[in-house]
């Protein structure tokens, strides 16, 4: 019988050899800023209870309204696959009484996160994001902080077409005061009826609208800015102070507004100048307010979302990804059985200490096997056979010229270490 092909799911982008290396790469060089901030890993589920996501995010944003896969589970629960990520980090916090311990709580976290969105290039359904939440103070220093955490994060990357974008989405005061003249404005629109609705419910959202004759409609629309509370303009321009002091560049757009409803106060973007409709490469901002929706105390929050997919896109297209390619320190050939063994044992010992050491397995000859080790790029070899085990000496080839050095076969270790420079 034969059997047909499996196909990969739609709309998910998948990192093979040799490309995942420089997934990977991508991946670390963006979580490493917050490693050096002090920030811990928080690993989380890929699904949760619907309800977080329908409360927390908004139901009048799109991610809700549109692009969650929700399912019923065997429980008769409804689950939905995380569309991104606060909301769960906020969950753990309040179940876990994190928020009744040191404050502020720091954690980064990263993986898979899922929409129903219609794919092109940068914008899959199942996409990789490296996330920080920084929990329980209401500081502008810290506001200025994650942004610089993420800013280092994209220049580790060696991108330099990226732009910042910040705004103020104000406190609770300076949004009411907003909404009136906003609703006032929006209510002369001739607006479809889900449009309408979105709008009763948050009518920030119209700022988010692509659709150009809603861009067009609301050009002239009061924008929240103008509205902020001194607290809040006075939040606002120390956070822009503290960026100029560490030199990062950004620009404000007082019509940004980020696809989620739990956004107050300071809120930011990456944009990238290379990657057509699907710029953004990272954003995020405050969300005062969300852990108390979330049943927890009124504690304030502020993090970001970084893509790793888009991120990487952009360091292809600045050629700034690493010109290396994953190598391996040692390829080892064994001849035989016993030669096997020690191989064996020998390259355990070696990755210990550091040495990435690959083995030809199988029964190959010595040229079959000398074709591998070059195609593998290893920087050296070693060919093990009855002679080199009776001597306890092997000839290590360095493979950039061809060079051989005999070394003791318990010296091997030491002898690579060095030349390696390790």
């Amino acid at each position: 019988m034969k059997y047909e092909k499996i196909q990969g799911p739609k709309g998910v982008r998948e990192y093979l050899p040799p490309e995942s290396a420089a997934f990977e790469w991508v991946r670390e060089q963006l979580i490493a800023p917050a490693k050096a901030a002090g920030y811990q890993l928080m690993e989380l589920p890929v699904f949760e209870d619907t309800n977080l996501f329908t409360r927390g995010v908004g139901e009048s944003t799109d991610v809700v309204s549109k692009e969650m896969y929700t399912f019923e589970d065997r429980g008769g629960r409804s689950i939905t696959l995380r569309p991104e990520g606060t909301a769960g980090v906020m969950r753990a916090v309040i179940e876990q009484n994190l928020d009744r311990g040191q404050l502020p709580v720091k954690v980064w976290y990263s993986g898979q996160f899922f929409r129903a969105e219609r794919p092109q290039a940068g914008r899959y359904r199942q996409f990789y994001q490296v996330g920080i939440e920084a929990i329980g103070l209401d500081d502008p220093a810290i506001d200025a902080e994650v942004i610089a955490i993420a800013d280092r994060g994209f220049k580790n990357l060696g991108l330099r077409n990226y732009r910042l974008e910040i705004t103020s989405l104000g406190d609770a005061q300076s949004r009411a005061a907003h909404r009136i003249d906003l609703m006032a404005f929006i209510k002369k629109l001739d607006l479809d009826e889900a449009t309408a609705k979105r709008a009763e419910i948050n009518p920030l959202r119209l700022f988010d609208d692509k659709r150009p004759e809603m861009q067009a409609a609301m050009v002239k629309a009061p924008l929240l800015l103008d509205y902020l509370s001194d607290s809040s303009r006075k939040s606002f321009e120390l956070v822009q102070g503290y960026l100029r002091a560490m030199k990062i560049d950004f620009v404000i757009n007082p019509r940004m507004v980020r696809g989620l409803d739990y956004y107050t106060g300071t809120t930011f973007e990456f944009v990238h100048s290379d990657l057509g409709a699907q710029s953004g490469i990272g954003g995020g901002g405050r969300y005062d307010g969300l852990m108390e929706i979330l049943g927890g105390q009124s504690l304030s929050g502020i993090g970001f979302g970084l893509g790793v997919d888009r991120a990487l896109l952009a360091a292809i297209a600045e050629k700034s990804l690493p010109a290396e390619d994953f190598t391996s320190d040692l390829f080892l050939i064994p001849l035989g059985e016993s030669a096997m063994e020690i191989a064996l044992t020998t390259a355990q010992e070696l990755r210990a200490a550091g040495i990435r050491t690959e083995i030809a397995f199988g029964d190959r000859a010595l040229k079959g096997a000398m074709k591998a080790a070059d195609k593998s790029g290893a920087r050296y070899v070693v060919v093990l056979g009855d002679s080199e085990i009776s001597s306890g000496n092997v000839d290590l080839k360095r493979m950039s010229d061809g060079v051989l050095t005999s070394v003791k076969i318990t010296q091997l270790r030491d002898q690579l270490r060095q030349a390696l420079s390790l």
